[in-house]
């Protein structure tokens, strides 16, 4: 015999998500991916614009250097599937109350990692590291993607929380 309780209750069908919030949590996945293959050939051994001796002293690679930058990557792409759940009619590991609150926390912080990577990015000591040139645009190019996330984000969370608040009021 099957007993229904609050914990196994299914959740009452929701809004579907509008195509361009589809778009939009699909496009966050794949901002991430230039950044992570670059950070991959990188550990792979791959010139990337940095010196032998700067790999040895300041990112430990070969060494632990390796599994802390594919770890960052593979932490990295995994985090930005988190707003797949947002547009997901299919699969909701969490309530709305609890994932909204945790989708504009999220959005908030992305936004101040993007400020802090430009700092980071413009500093002297992060421009002494990288040779100019072909490297330097190839680096770009890879991580600029990433400065979309922020703003993506918060356009799928805002989505997100008006369907459920709709939903909440009806």
């Amino acid at each position: 015999m099957y007993v229904m309780t609050t914990a196994t209750a299914p959740l009452p069908a929701s809004v579907p998500a509008p195509v361009w919030a589809r778009l939009a949590a699909h496009s966050i996945a794949l901002c991430a991916v230039p950044s992570g293959l670059w950070r991959i050939a990188m550990a792979s051994g791959v010139y990337v614009g940095y010196s032998d001796q700067v790999l040895r002293d300041v990112f430990d690679i070969p060494g632990w250097g390796i599994a802390y930058v594919v770890g960052l990557s593979v932490l990295t792409e995994l985090a930005a599937l988190f707003p797949l759940l947002l547009v997901s009619d299919r699969w909701r590991p969490l309530r709305p109350r609890i994932l909204a609150p945790l989708a504009w926390t999220a959005s908030g912080v992305l936004f101040l990692v993007a400020l802090w990577q430009l700092v980071v990015a413009f500093t002297v000591e992060s421009q002494t590291y990288m040779s100019n040139g072909t490297a330097q645009t190839v680096w770009g190019f890879a991580f600029a993607p990433l400065f979309a996330i922020p703003a993506l984000m918060t356009a799928v969370t805002w989505s997100y929380a008006k369907r459920h608040r709709a939903r909440g009021q009806a």
